[in-house]
């Protein structure tokens, strides 16, 4: 087990998300699942996101998600944050603006190409500028409106 671990407090929707989650990400799984009274709430759940070890409970109505926390997941391509984005925003999810979303269960993600980070850090302070303005502009990120806007700077 690694020596952090992210651990998520559902309402009463833990089972559904992790079931969820690991639909969604490549090189996932699920270790254990264990509810109270066989279907019930879930008590304890332990999962893997891409390699990345999580667990999660269902602790009840006085438990809720706010942007102040949320996953950031790096993307390679653009068509891995259009898929992501498209999945995550299903079923009442809700896009948000500079790569952030929420999914139906309220969690928010952060949904942000690799492209991102290497353009802002390009040692061009305008061209910098150009790609930070192009992203605020945006909900999710579009790699070729970046790279343009970097080849404008």
């Amino acid at each position: 087990m690694q020596k952090i671990t992210p651990f998520l407090t559902f309402n009463n929707q833990a089972g559904e998300a992790v079931e969820f989650y690991v639909s969604i990400f490549k090189n996932s799984s699920i270790h254990s699942l264990l509810r109270h009274g066989g279907d019930g709430p879930v008590m304890h759940a332990s999962f893997q996101l891409n390699g990345q070890e999580f667990m999660a409970i269902d602790g009840g109505p006085s438990f809720a998600f706010d942007q102040g926390h949320s996953l950031f997941v790096a993307c390679e391509t653009q068509q891995e944050v259009d898929e992501l984005w498209e999945k995550l925003t299903a079923d009442g999810g809700e896009p948000g603006p500079c790569g952030w979303l929420k999914d139906k269960f309220g969690v928010s993600w952060q949904i942000i190409p690799n492209a991102l980070g290497e353009l802002m850090q390009s040692g061009d302070a305008g061209k910098s500028q150009k790609v930070m303005a192009a992203m605020l502009t945006m909900g999710k990120i579009d790699i070729a409106a970046l790279r343009q806007a970097f080849e404008q700077g």
